[in-house]
């Protein structure tokens, strides 16, 4: 009987095993997530977490571990699969872990579906990981003016508005909203794609002092910086000091801008240097560690230069020098005048201890050597005019070494002034008989260049065919020669003047004039005429009446 009933007992124990045993076993062991110094479940895109857990052989050899790319459906995924590794005979459980990294995902909650299959549905266990946005800059450390390529992961994939924050001094926690600490950067115009991530946004480092800063995102979908989960959103940039130039090159005297960054607040005894020789100094940087300096190129032969700077607590090996090249330069004075003109001829940034020669109109002119600064003067000569014809450019041409500059002096272009006629009047008379070798007079004309006169007189008002024409003159009268002596006639004469720069002014109001009284010919028919009939007279009264009276 006790043996029935102990069978009994074991039958029912046996039955009631049956659909236990047809149940599947559960993991009973939790699946966690671990991340350093971070919670198990949150971080950002390129963490690093660690997924393990336990279960037995039923379903094969594999896990698949997938993780939500998307937080609000199940339409993309990322996934690994992880084999088991370890085997516990005792409990017949078989344990994994895997080291997995969050992909480019957007922001808030993802699920991490542990499934037996490949099928994502078919999951063992759920964990979550919670996103936060991050951002990642390509330059960590320069001068201001630093061009910074900054990058974002795990931000909402609607975010808009997305601001840069370049901090002056270090927020703690409380500031970060303070404008007062804070460069803001717009970078509206990022465009964030489904994952959360954007990229190709650059800015410049802004004026700040040197040492390190922190640079900040924000947008409409995370703005809370106060939060600490948010502080992913930031990387650190370290200012250095350095200087940069308004200009890479110029001329002895130019003005030269020199902007220094980076450098302490309000650090003292900042000089800037040209090849280590200080060219200005005195310079006191204001609470951000930057400064202004403009100065006149010194002088200095022609080379290119390095620039650097330092202070009290600047070094000038600290600052990454830059160039400035020193160009040659020619000043001729005047530039514009008249014939005998006192000109000058100097020269700055020339090759240093080289001979200089100076030509005018390809006439040498003068010579010289640089000095030990590239500079040379004290060549001087007049301006001249030697063209048959106006020509207003006049090349100066400055010769060292193999290089040659050219200036050009521009020859006054003013006419001058028309003369007045005197001698002889208008509409007079000149001589009686004969040709007639006058004497023509005018006014005198002044100009700077000088003056010489052209004289013209011809048979007709329009002066088609002049009949003597004299160039150069240069007096204010000038008397025929025999040679030109008039015949009777009536005459047109003008004059013109012409400067020493061959600018020729108009021809002045023309006179007429008649030369003689009567022609050769009539006066000797008149004589004639005369004589005869003087004889006719005498025969007349003379020799007739004699005759008569005898």
């Amino acid at each position: 009987m006790k043996l029935l009933s102990r069978s009994i007992v074991a039958l029912l124990i046996c039955l009631i095993a049956i659909p236990i045993m047809a149940i599947p076993v559960q993991a009973t062991g939790a699946f966690y997530v671990s991340h350093g110094s971070i919670s198990s479940d949150e971080g950002y895109v390129g963490d690093e977490i660690r997924i393990s857990g336990n279960w037995d052989d039923t379903h094969g050899s594999y896990i698949y571990i997938y993780y939500e790319l998307y937080n609000e459906d199940k339409d993309d995924w990322d996934y690994v699969k992880v084999s088991y590794s370890e085997h516990d005979t005792v409990n017949g459980l078989y344990y994994f872990y895997t080291d997995f990294e969050i992909p480019e995902s957007c922001m808030g909650e993802h699920d991490i579906f542990i499934c037996y299959s490949s099928d994502p549905d078919h999951d063992i266990d759920t964990v979550e990981f919670n996103v936060y946005p991050s951002i990642e800059i390509d330059e960590t450390e320069g001068p201001v003016g630093t061009e910074v390529g900054v990058t974002g992961k795990g931000w909402h994939e609607n975010e808009s508005e997305i601001e840069i924050r370049f901090y002056l001094n270090d927020p703690g926690s409380s500031h970060l909203d303070d404008r007062d600490y804070y460069v803001e950067i717009s970078a509206q115009d990022i465009d964030v794609d489904d994952y959360g991530s954007w990229d190709d946004f650059t800015f410049k480092v802004p004026p700040a002092n040197k040492g390190d800063h922190k640079v900040y995102a924000v947008g409409d979908k995370a703005d809370d910086l106060i939060n600490d989960k948010i502080k992913g959103a930031e990387d650190e940039f370290e200012v250095l000091p350095g200087i940069s130039l308004d200009t890479t090159e110029g001329y002895v005297g130019d003005s030269l801008v020199v902007t220094g960054s980076g450098f302490e607040e309000d650090e003292e005894s900042i000089r800037i240097l040209f090849d280590n020789d200080m060219i200005a100094s005195g310079i006191i940087a204001d609470e951000d560690g930057c400064w202004t300096k403009t100065l006149e190129v010194p002088e200095l032969a022609m080379d290119t230069y390095a620039v650097t700077a330092d202070g009290t607590y600047t070094d000038k090996k600290d600052i990454d020098e830059v160039e400035f090249k020193v160009k040659p330069s020619m000043v001729l004075s005047p530039t514009e005048g008249h014939v005998g003109t006192s000109l000058s001829v100097t020269g700055n940034g020339f090759p240093a201890n080289k001979q200089v020669s100076v030509t005018y109109d390809q006439v040498e002119k003068g010579s010289s050597t640089t000095n030990s600064n590239g500079s040379f003067s004290d060549i001087s000569f007049e301006a001249t005019h030697t063209q048959s014809t106006h020509t207003a450019d006049h090349p100066v041409v400055v010769t060292c070494s193999s290089t040659t500059f050219t200036a050009n002096f521009t020859m006054e272009s003013q006419a001058p002034s028309k003369p007045t006629l005197a001698a002889p009047a208008n509409s007079s008379r000149v001589g009686f008989i004969g040709n007639q070798a006058p004497t023509f007079e005018w006014s005198t004309v002044t100009d700077d260049s000088g003056i010489s006169y052209n004289f013209q007189i011809a048979t007709s008002a329009d002066f088609a065919y002049p009949i003597s024409s004299r160039t150069g003159l240069s007096e204010t009268s000038y008397t025929l020669s025999e040679i030109e002596a008039l015949p009777y006639g009536t005459y047109y004469w003008r004059v013109k003047a012409v400067d020493g720069a061959q600018n020729a002014g108009e021809w002045s109001n023309a006179y007429f004039f008649k030369s003689g009284f009567l022609p050769l010919w009539a006066f000797i028919v008149a004589i004639v005429s005369i004589v005869v009939l003087i004889g006719v007279l005498v025969y007349f009264f003379g020799v007739r009446r004699r005759v008569a009276y005898d």
